[in-house]
């Protein structure tokens, strides 16, 4: 059971800050729309004058560390609640944790050294690790301890990022990027196997798929594979592409276990199975092919299907069910995912066929992102900064 919790009290601390997940989702949803705008000006106009750092570099480190990473956090901090029964990260350590991350994004636009800026989220990853390693610990909840060395991963990964653009470091910034996109794919990977088949199940009425061992394994374990050879590239030009193939192939045969092909009267479900599939695709495509053009589009299928996607399919639910409302009887919020489908094919399927219009490409998918964040923010913000609907605590 979660620890006894005085009402009075809980009462006097702002929505937003009790619990994790309120501030990060509604934080990193409005930040998604700002850094991808950005994005979008600096690639039609150039380096911006006031950005301290490479307006490419920033980008890709901005949707992984800034947007996504945030994501992550939320939903760790608040799921490890449910994982240990002891109360979440809130109030005063909470808004520490939402300051380590958000000065980092207004220090690239100050006269500040590249390191200050690694070190603080260096801190912000570091302190969200901490919140969740020590409930687990106190718990006793080994199986959920995984996510401490993803955690520590990524640290290492951003700090390479830094490395890299300092010119401290010799490795093609291309391959760091790659590396971080696989953890994020990973991660996914891992969390999905968890919550989707549960999720569908559930919603369907019917048994859920058993996961078997061997195929969780392959599946998984070619993931961190191809994340650990971005940094040995002799090795990378000898088992890239069939990693890449078994990865695709064992990911495929996993998620069509997970009965997908039932929820199309549901959008919270038929998202979630729509978005991973952009997992097992970006990964066959990308095996099956030898265009390096094709090659390098499919990671946007990666990055704004398999990484956006499965972000936006998963925090309505979350905000929802965290905010004491039924899960299925919320706002119609379907436009938003078409929209980021829309996204998804133009920045891969309409690039390769049309590489003469890619600046108006690059925009029109640019827009539909922006789109579908600023949808959820304008839908579920409400939510996150008012207390739950059911006059519970959290």
């Amino acid at each position: 059971m979660i620890n006894i919790i005085d009402r009075q009290y809980e009462a006097r601390i702002h929505p937003l800050i009790r619990l994790g997940f309120r501030p990060f989702f509604l934080f990193g949803a409005l930040y998604a729309v700002i850094a991808l705008g950005i994005w979008l000006w600096s690639f039609r106009y150039g380096q911006p004058t006031w950005l301290t750092a490479p307006a490419l570099w920033w980008h890709a480190h901005e949707m992984f560390f800034g947007f996504a990473m945030a994501i992550v956090v939320g939903f760790l901090l608040t799921a490890v609640q449910n994982w240990t029964g002891i109360q979440g990260t809130k109030e005063k350590r909470l808004l520490l944790i939402i300051t380590l991350w958000l000065i980092p994004r207004l220090l690239f636009w100050l006269p500040v050294p590249l390191w200050v800026v690694a070190v603080l989220e260096t801190l912000f990853i570091a302190f969200a690790c901490w919140e969740v390693g020590y409930r687990v610990v106190n718990a006793k909840r080994w199986q959920n301890l995984l996510f401490l060395p993803m955690l520590f991963i990524a640290i290492l990964a951003n700090l390479a990022s830094y490395a890299s653009v300092l010119r401290i470091w010799d490795i093609p910034v291309l391959a760091i990027w790659q590396a971080v996109l696989w953890w994020f794919i990973l991660l996914i990977s891992i969390m999905a196997g968890r919550v989707v088949p549960f999720f569908t199940a559930r919603k369907l009425n019917c048994d859920k798929p058993q996961p078997i061992l061997w195929l969780e394994l392959i599946a998984n374990l070619s993931l961190l594979c191809l994340l650990v050879l971005c940094f040995f590239p002799n090795l990378n030009q000898l088992f890239y592409k069939s990693l890449l193939l078994i990865a695709g192939l064992s990911q495929l045969i996993r998620m069509i276990r997970w009965l997908g092909y039932r929820t199309f009267k549901e959008p919270l479900l038929w998202s979630l199975h729509l978005f991973y599939l952009c997992i097992p695709s970006g990964l066959l495509i990308s095996g099956l092919t030898h265009n390096p053009w094709i090659q390098h589009t499919m990671l946007h299928i990666f990055a704004i299907g398999g990484l956006g996607g499965m972000i936006l399919a998963m925090i309505p639910r979350v905000s929802m069910g965290h905010t004491g409302r039924d899960i299925y009887q919320g706002p119609c919020f379907w436009p938003a995912f078409v929209s980021l489908i829309a996204a998804v094919f133009i920045r891969t399927v309409g690039v390769i066929l049309f590489p003469t219009q890619l600046q108006s490409l690059f925009l029109l998918a640019g827009i539909f992102w922006m789109i579908s964040f600023t949808l959820f923010a304008i839908v579920f913000g409400p939510m996150l900064i008012k207390p739950r609907a059911d006059g519970q605590p959290g």
